[in-house]
């Protein structure tokens, strides 16, 4: 099993997402929460499922809402990059730094 490890930029985004929610629609900012908990459990069991967008990093998505995380595999750990809504630009975490 992988050991996941969600980055501070990956973090940044999940509260921005989180908040606008919060402001939007209060009962699903919880549901969204509650997704995202799962989300590592899903990608430690097996992190290859996911399909490779660019190098070795690799796109999850997110089951009912619009969004998905990149994920990069590094020995036996899985490093979460970012979390991005569907409609965004798929290379924006790249010029994150």
């Amino acid at each position: 099993m992988f050991t996941v490890i969600i980055t501070p930029q990956a973090q940044d985004d999940i509260a921005s997402v989180l908040e606008w929610y919060e402001l939007e629609a209060p009962g699903i900012a919880a549901q969204f929460a509650g997704e995202l908990t799962t989300l590592p459990g899903r990608v430690a069991a097996a992190p290859r499922q996911f399909p490779v967008i660019r190098k070795s990093a690799r796109r999850a998505l997110l089951d009912r809402f619009p969004y998905f995380v990149v994920l990069r595999i590094v020995d036996m750990e899985v490093h979460i990059l970012a979390c991005l809504h569907n409609r965004r630009d798929p290379r924006h975490w790249q010029r994150r730094g």
